[in-house]
């Protein structure tokens, strides 16, 4: 099966389990306040598939653009926008004859659902698999920098040991903020620790400006196999020869290696001719000696190395992973609203990515693991982007609705059908702008 399509089915799945859970959030705290639910749409457009059950008022739908889906709440200006019902006199099972704490838990009830979703993924998820990760101080060769944080003063072989003097005990997106935001950090350098200086302006999109990651476990560039019929088979390559550098350019860890066959490849993409007969110097016993490597169209050796550290994973069992995958959860939520301040700086509104990029998320082959967390990941970000305060989104009705609880004054309905309409302008050119920069990435 072609990976576009392994993608797409996933994001699909995912977007439907997501989708559903949020809109029964709003369903069950509806039906439990006795207001009528006219219609639970999955997905948008003109329905493909329509059900009403005998003596119910809802009629359950599938839209056929496979992305978002609504509930239509009765005595409600919401999505559909049906201003002729709310010209009618109110009635008791409307929503807007409902007391506002009522109506506001009616629409925190998705949000709400998004994150109890979330968290019983990732309890399951620690169940079912454990938490696996790598230590920091799991690497006998410790951590690889590249120019930039060579520049800032970290040197290749730190291990990394605190930022701000909070401690660093495991590599991955939490290591990555924490250094993006301290003031100092702190490596065990040749057995002595070694405070680094962090520049003023330094963020989060300086760690990703580089090709060459800004710190990764130092992996030797050491040939653990080599494909019999491979590139560096046919030279004379074999396992334990380390190799220094192709074409002269620095290749003696993992990092560097990919990095270098990286460029090589986005140069011919650029239009400028490659000699695919790679230079290449490597060591074997202590001695330096150099092999001219004749090389495919993606310019690869057929070599492979092996990984200098050793993953930890701590089990779970069931009842103790509910509080752990809540914690997790937790803290995915925390990272994710500390990294959305960058969505209003330059780089971040170029980086905002549509539904290319979510899908791309995805792994190219089936994994249940990765698509579960990933699926509770999707689960977080919808729940946090649907509490915003801005019209059209749940945020935006319970902004309203705590106005009104504050002030006792009820905006009225000609009012609330403007900033909806507004709040869906919104929504739809943030939606067309972010699946542009899609299209442009995939074009340039």
């Amino acid at each position: 099966m072609p990976v576009f399509l392994i993608k797409l089915i996933q994001l699909i799945l995912a977007l439907t389990i997501l989708v559903v859970i949020h809109e029964l959030g709003h369903f069950l705290f509806a039906r439990l306040f006795g207001v009528r639910v006219d219609r639970f749409s999955l997905f948008f457009g003109k329905p493909i598939f329509r059900y009403k059950p005998k003596r119910s008022d809802t009629e359950f739908v599938v839209g056929w653009l496979p992305f978002g889906g609504y509930v239509e709440i009765a005595g409600m200006i919401d999505e559909s926008l049906n201003v002729e019902q709310m010209k009618q006199p109110a009635q008791p099972w409307e929503f807007r004859t409902k007391p506002a704490w009522q109506r506001m838990l009616i629409m925190i009830g998705g949000v709400c659902f998004n994150l109890i979703l979330a968290f019983f993924i990732y309890s399951m998820v620690l169940f079912t698999w454990g938490d696996t990760y790598v230590p920091l101080d799991g690497s006998k060769y410790g951590m690889e920098f590249n120019e930039r944080a060579e520049s800032i003063g970290f040197r290749d072989g730190d291990v990394l040991v605190s930022a701000d003097d909070v401690a660093l005990d495991r590599f991955g997106g939490d290591m990555m903020r924490a250094i993006a935001e301290a003031n100092t950090v702190t490596v065990l350098r040749d057995g002595s620790e070694h405070v680094v200086t962090m520049p003023e302006d330094f963020d989060l999109f300086d760690l990703q400006k580089d090709a060459q990651p800004f710190v990764q476990f130092y992996n030797p560039m050491v040939l653990d196999s080599v494909m019999p019929e491979g590139a560096a088979a046919r030279v004379g390559l074999i396992k334990g020869d380390h190799i220094q550098s192709i074409n002269g350019v620095s290749a003696a860890t993992w990092t560097t290696f990919s990095t270098a066959l990286a460029q090589l490849r986005q140069q011919e993409q650029e239009g400028a001719i490659v000699n695919h007969d790679l230079v290449v110097v490597y060591e074997r016993g202590g001695v330096s000696d150099t092999v001219s490597v004749p090389t495919d169209a993606n310019f690869l050796l057929g070599v492979s190395v092996a990984h200098p550290y050793t993953p930890t994973t701590k089990e779970y069992g069931f009842f103790a992973s509910i509080p752990a995958g809540i914690a997790y959860g937790w803290n995915t939520l925390k990272g994710y609203v500390s990294d959305f301040k960058y969505v209003f700086t330059k780089e971040g509104a170029t980086s905002l990515g549509g539904f290319v990029t979510i899908g791309s998320l995805f792994p190219s082959l089936w994994n249940w693991y990765d698509f579960w967390t990933m699926t509770a990941f999707l689960s977080i970000i919808l729940a946090f982007m649907n509490i915003l305060p801005i019209p059209a989104l749940d945020g935006g009705h319970l902004m309203f609705l705590l106005f009104e609880m504050i002030t006792g004054r009820k905006p009225n309905d000609k009012f609330m059908e403007r900033v909806q309409i507004i709040g869906m302008v919104l929504l739809f050119g943030l939606m067309i702008y972010a699946n542009l920069n899609d299209i442009i990435r995939l074009l340039f």
